[in-house]
């Protein structure tokens, strides 16, 4: 049975509840709350409920956008930058003082192994540290009047204003960074943060709000709600919320704009990368960075492989050091140091796993590795070969099944491997192994994704090069520096001086 050991840092937000369970506060512009209702949050180890967290009501959100609104939006704004490089940078050592804490909750809450979660802490930590090259992009632009008959003796300033509250909204597989990501870019340009974290994952987001209160950030620019995304239909909608940062599938995507109608919206939706694999690559090198695509952190990532189009000539080749690479990792309890693939986060999405497998092998699939599951959250890393003819009639290439499951097909050429990427309803990343500049060149052309990783499999990182996606996975870029002009509205300052003799125009 999985239980969280005591976290240091984190003592006075939570209690122990009659029957040993930590039961956690949320932060609410200033204030630590508890509610009636409260959630039970389930490690994906063994489903044992390893902590609680108050659920919101409507009344209580209602409340904090108020504060949020009417003083929050102005508390940040009102924060001088180098104040706020300086709370990111305490938070950064903040963080770091309290690393193990946060990695117990994120191999506990999330199955990641310890290798893995401390990789996520050193993701959150660099990437505010280098909160100073997102201000570059806020700097405005001077114009000068004399280039259009109309505008002689004017002049004019543009320059870049926060937009006001953004509302993030979060998924659970990277609990700790996606969060820290959205606060950098949406803070650092003067907005106030209201966070829904994903409802399985909620703990990183309520320990980063404690550090943040001891870092000083202004407290009423900052509330985490703990809302089932079933709720949140009339919080997305209401209009003190001017942007919406959401990391989540390409159908809540949709819906949130729906509902949410005329806002600024940053979205990194769903994904699923193909693999390009051309004739002259090294097929062993090429076949360890797949396997490793297709199984970190259990292909819960929307920049996981999960389509290999490879020529002829290095086909077979491929195909069978993949499977062999395969075999060399090792699924288990992520708490074990040879653990290589934890569990799935949840039951529904190894039942998704099942079909999708029957689904490939009905429609002609044959099973290369893998297609079992080996528990209520744990499977084997799995990959399906399929002729190019019949993929487009799988599910798995019609939906993103997330998880460590991908198809491999032998194309005759770039060309088919083209068509068949940009079939899909998806167009996130695509990586491409081999080196002949010339298809390489074309690939990156044609390719209708947001990013091409030629020989690497794909990885977002800290976004230090911006990502995200076209078609149905996404809208605008995450990324250093990028993600500011999602945030923030162009305001143009027009000074008139007609007739004040500072020019003398020919």
């Amino acid at each position: 049975m999985v239980t969280l050991k005591e976290l240091t840092g984190f003592k006075d937000i939570y209690t122990i509840d009659s029957d040993g369970i930590p039961v956690f506060k949320t932060y609410l512009v200033g204030e630590w709350v508890g509610s009636k209702e409260i959630e039970n949050i389930k490690s994906p180890i063994d489903l044992t409920v390893y902590a609680r967290v108050p659920k919101l009501n409507y009344e209580m959100v209602d409340n904090t956008l108020s504060i949020l609104y009417s003083k929050g939006r102005w508390a940040i704004r009102d924060l001088p930058g180098e104040k706020r490089l300086k709370i990111y940078h305490t938070l950064a050592d903040l963080i770091e003082k309290y690393r193990e804490d946060f990695v117990e909750v994120l191999m506990i809450g999330n199955g990641k192994t310890k290798s893995a979660a401390q990789g996520e802490v050193n993701a959150a930590i660099e990437r505010l540290i280098r909160a100073d090259l997102d201000v570059r992009k806020l700097y405005g632009e001077y114009v000068p009047g004399d280039w259009s008959s109309e505008s002689l003796e004017a002049e004019a300033i543009i320059r870049r204003e926060p937009l006001g509250v953004v509302l993030a909204i979060t998924p659970f597989n990277y609990p700790l960074f996606d969060i820290v990501n959205k606060l950098v870019y949406s803070t650092v340009a003067g907005n106030a943060f209201m966070l829904k974290p994903a409802s399985s994952t909620p703990l990183p987001a309520i320990m980063l709000a404690k550090l943040l209160e001891i870092a000083g950030f202004p407290k009423e620019a900052l509330a985490i709600i703990a809302v089932p995304g079933s709720e949140m239909d009339k919080i997305v909608a209401d209009k003190r919320i001017s942007v919406i940062s959401l990391t989540g599938s390409s159908e809540t995507g949709e819906h949130v704009m729906k509902v949410a109608g005329l806002k600024q919206y940053v979205m990194e939706l769903g994904g699923g990368d193909p693999a390009i694999v051309l004739d002259d690559s090294d097929p062993k090198t090429t076949a360890q960075k797949i396997v490793t695509g297709i199984t970190s952190y259990s292909g819960q990532r929307c920049d996981s492989i999960k389509f290999i189009f490879a020529e002829p000539k290095v086909y077979e080749e491929l195909k069978n050091y993949i499977v062999e690479e395969l075999k060399k990792v090792k699924v288990g309890d992520p708490r074990e140091a040879d653990t290589v693939m934890g569990p799935i986060i949840d039951t529904r999405t190894v039942d998704e796993f099942e079909y999708a497998v029957k689904d490939a092998v009905e429609k002609g699939g044959n099973i290369l590795y893998g297609g079992k599951r080996l528990g209520p959250t744990y499977i084997e890393p799995t990959l399906i070969e399929i002729d190019k003819e019949k993929i487009k009639d799988l599910y798995l290439y019609k939906k993103e099944v997330f998880l460590s499951i991908a198809v491999i097909t032998k194309v005759n050429n770039i060309d088919e491997a083209i068509e068949l990427s940009n079939g899909r309803r998806y167009g996130l990343d695509a990586a491409i192994f081999g080196n002949d500049i010339t298809k390489i060149r074309k690939l990156i052309r044609m390719l209708e994704v947001g990013a091409v990783y030629v020989n690497e499999y794909p990885k977002h990182g800290i976004g230090y090069f911006p990502f995200g996606g076209r078609k149905d996975s996404g809208i605008g870029r995450e990324g250093i520096g990028y993600t500011i002009e999602n945030v923030t509205a162009y305001k143009t300052i027009v000074y008139n001086y007609r007739g004040k003799g500072v020019w003398e125009y020919l």
